[in-house]
């Protein structure tokens, strides 16, 4: 959800290019990388619940400019998901989910957020804009670990994904700072 589109083109031609260097430093049998494998799985499930998430909180907010920052990042969330596709094929792993429970409280609570805010309203929006940050959190703390661990064990192809990834999900939570800073929590106060 930034303004411009350049983390997003990166972040799509990082992925159409990643092609397997020889650099994936297979570990297939230590515990820190099925650890690996298993935090995969889990922000993989996160991702996908969130792509089903996201088009509500749109539907639930009041202005132009988050309507369009949640629409933009739908589409950078199906982004995420194709690069965790790749980052489970350049290992050799299949792509599977394993409930994350982080984010379904997560998710749980902008359901929340929008049953307890009146339509319409920009204390909607303030509140949308939290939850989404909230949820942008913890996808930073995460892919930056993920990245962490792949640079570890030398996944270079999966660390640059990861790296993509991670870049882009912080133009994400400035682009919503931003709205929340520009006008939102202003009007909201006011209101």
């Amino acid at each position: 959800m930034q303004t411009n589109g350049k983390a997003t083109g990166t972040l799509e031609a990082a992925r159409k290019s990643a092609k397997p260097t020889g650099k994936t430093g297979k570990m297939e049998d230590s515990d820190f990388h099925k650890f690996f494998v298993d935090e995969l799985k889990d922000i993989y499930w996160a991702e996908k619940h969130l792509m089903k998430a996201l088009p509500k909180m749109k539907k639930a907010a009041t202005s132009k400019e988050l309507v369009a920052a949640f629409e933009k990042h739908t589409g950078e969330t199906e982004t995420h998901i194709t690069a965790l596709e790749q980052v489970f094929g350049l290992l050799d792993e299949r792509a599977a989910a394993k409930k994350c429970e982080a984010m379904a409280g997560l998710l749980e609570e902008a359901e929340s957020i929008i049953d307890d805010t009146d339509k319409g309203t920009l204390v909607r929006d303030a509140a949308l804009i939290i939850a989404a940050q909230k949820v942008e959190h913890y996808e930073i703390a995460t892919y930056g670990s993920l990245r962490t661990f792949a640079h570890v064990m030398g996944h270079s192809d999966v660390e640059q994904l990861l790296q993509d990834t991670l870049d882009n999900e912080k133009a994400t939570d400035m682009a919503l700072t931003a709205i929340a800073e520009n006008f939102v929590n202003k009007q909201a106060a006011s209101e």
